[in-house]
């Protein structure tokens, strides 16, 4: 994200019919606050929970935020990473123009996400 202006990040995720699902993300997005003075960090969802993606992105541009940096928090990249999300982007850039609107790739494509799961495996074992 660019030094200047209002920024945020959303952490993207799937979405699912159990409240809980969400609890870990939660979790992460408190930690990144705790991290990250001055950063709004909000959560969206694909489908099954809202806020959807858009309508994050859409509130946060009505909030005055200039930076986004959109976190897919998805392992595998199936489908909705390849097909869903990009179309997303996309519409959100095309209805936003001024907004800076940014994604990572996907948590489970970061090898450090990998290395650290498997400390925590060795350590269980």
């Amino acid at each position: 994200m660019s030094s200047t202006g209002k920024k945020a990040i959303v952490l993207f995720g799937h979405g699912a019919r159990d409240p809980q699902w969400a609890e870990p993300m939660k979790h992460l997005q408190s930690l990144l606050l705790a991290q990250l003075p001055g950063v709004q960090v909000e959560l969206a969802f694909l489908e099954l929970m809202a806020p959807s993606l858009p309508d994050t992105v859409d509130c946060m541009a009505q909030g005055g935020v200039k930076h986004i940096q959109v976190v897919p928090i998805f392992f595998g990249r199936g489908g909705h990473l390849k097909n869903d999300f990009p179309v997303i982007m996309a519409e959100m850039k095309a209805r936003h123009p001024g907004l800076n609107i940014e994604a990572t790739t996907a948590v489970g494509q970061w090898d450090a996400v990998w290395q650290a799961i498997a400390t925590e495996i060795v350590q269980q074992v």
